[in-house]
C-alpha cells in the first residue's frame, strides 16, 4: 500500500472508534507523521468535545514538549475529513493546524456541510500548506455514509432490518413470537443497535412482539426507541415504555413530554407515512436509525425506495406456514454465515 494510503487507513482505523459517540457528527480520525514516523495520534471521541485534529496535535505537544512545534512545522497530517473551517462546538481545525505551520495535510473527503465544503482545504493552501485530497476516498465515504446522508439527502441514514425462514416467511400468522434467527444473530443485531442513533417500529409489531428494543446483550448504549402508534393503541404497560432509553411515540392525537416517552403529534399519516418519518427524525438530529418491523411498515419505506441498507438473516428452519417476508431489490454487497443463519447485506442503488 502507498504510504498516503497506509495512513489514511489508519485514521479510518482511529474515526470508526467515535461510532456510536459523535452523532450528528462525522467520524474522524488523525495520524501526525514525520519522517515516515507517526508522532502523533487522535480521533473525535464524543458530540461537542475536541475534533480529532486536536487531539493529534495535543497528543504531539504533550510527548515532544518544547521539541514538538518543530516537528508540526515538517510534519505530515493525515484526515479522513476536510478540517472544519467554522465555529461550532469548538474552533476551526483549519486555523488550528495554520496556526502550528504544519508543512502538508492530506485530506480523504471534503466536507458536504455547507459551512465548511471545501473552505478548510482552502485556508490550510491559503497559508502556504500544501494539501492533497481524495485519497482512500470510497472507504472515506463509506465510514461517514451516515453523516453524508443526513447532509445531502436531509434525513437519516435508514437501515432495514429482519429475519425469514428458508421458505420465505417473516413472522406466524396468529399473534405468538416465534424466533427465526439464532442467538448469535440476536447478539449481532444488539451490537447494532449500539452504533445507531435510534429503532423503529410499528404498532404491529409493538402489541404483538412486546420488545423492549434495547442493546442488553452487547456493552454500549440503547438506541433512540421510536413508535408509530396512529391512535396511541400501544398499551403504557408495554416495555417500550420503560426508563431503560428515550422513546418517541409518533402519533395523530398528542405532543407532549412524559419523563423519558415523547409524543410527537404528525398530521395524516396515512400518506407518505416514511418521508414524513424520514423528515421527522432529520429534524431531530437522528441521523441513522434500525427499522425493524413489521413487515408492513418495512415495506412502506421499501416502496418508497427510502432505505440505504437491508440486513437480512435467513434461517435454515422452514415454516409450514406464516406471513411472507418483505421483498427487496439493492445491490448485495456482504453475504455472512452468523452461525445457522445466513446475513446478506443489501444497499440501495437510488435508481
Amino acid at each position: 500500500m502507498m504510504t498516503d494510503e497506509r495512513y489514511m487507513q489508519r485514521c479510518l482505523e482511529l474515526a470508526g472508534l467515535g461510532m456510536a459517540n459523535v452523532s450528528p457528527n462525522p467520524m474522524v480520525g488523525c495520524v501526525i507523521v514525520h519522517n515516515d514516523q507517526v508522532i502523533g495520534e487522535g480521533y473525535h471521541a464524543r458530540f461537542g468535545g475536541p475534533h480529532a485534529e486536536v487531539n493529534a496535535v495535543n497528543s504531539v505537544l504533550e510527548k515532544y514538549g518544547p521539541g514538538a512545534e518543530p516537528l508540526l512545522r515538517e510534519a505530515t497530517v493525515y484526515v479522513n475529513l476536510e478540517p472544519c473551517a467554522h465555529f461550532g462546538k469548538t474552533p476551526p481545525c483549519a486555523d488550528m493546524l495554520v496556526r502550528h505551520q504544519v508543512k502538508r495535510v492530506v485530506v480523504g473527503n471534503t466536507d458536504p456541510f455547507s459551512e465548511v465544503n471545501g473552505k478548510g482545504i482552502e485556508r490550510l493552501r491559503a497559508a502556504g500548506i500544501e494539501v492533497d485530497t481524495g485519497v482512500l476516498l470510497d472507504k472515506c465515504s463509506y465510514l461517514n455514509r451516515r453523516f453524508f446522508t443526513r447532509i445531502t439527502r436531509q434525513r437519516p441514514y435508514i437501515i432495514l432490518k429482519w429475519a425469514t425462514t428458508a421458505n420465505g416467511y417473516f413472522a406466524p400468522k396468529n399473534t405468538t413470537q416465534e424466533w427465526i434467527s439464532g442467538p448469535l444473530a440476536r447478539k449481532l443485531v444488539h451490537k447494532w443497535r449500539t452504533e445507531e442513533d435510534a429503532i423503529l417500529i410499528g404498532k404491529r409489531t409493538a402489541i404483538s412482539d412486546n420488545p423492549l428494543l434495547t442493546s442488553r446483550e452487547w456493552s454500549g448504549k440503547n438506541p433512540i426507541r421510536i413508535l408509530i402508534d396512529r391512535q396511541l393503541r400501544v398499551p403504557s404497560t408495554s416495555q417500550i415504555f420503560n426508563d431503560e432509553a428515550r422513546t418517541i411515540i409518533l402519533n395523530e392525537v398528542r405532543t407532549r413530554t412524559e419523563a423519558n416517552i415523547q409524543y410527537i403529534q404528525m398530521e395524516d399519516m396515512q400518506h407518505y407515512l416514511p418521508q414524513k418519518v424520514a423528515f421527522q427524525l432529520y429534524l431531530m438530529d437522528i441521523q441513522s436509525v434500525i427499522i425493524e418491523g413489521g413487515s408492513n411498515t418495512l415495506m412502506q419505506f421499501i416502496d418508497a425506495g427510502l432505505w440505504d441498507e437491508a440486513r437480512v438473516f435467513t434461517s435454515a428452519k422452514s415454516w409450514k406456514d406464516g406471513l411472507p417476508a418483505p421483498q427487496i431489490n439493492g445491490e448485495v454487497i456482504e453475504e455472512t454465515a452468523v452461525q445457522q443463519d445466513r446475513l446478506t447485506v443489501y444497499q440501495n442503488t437510488y435508481s
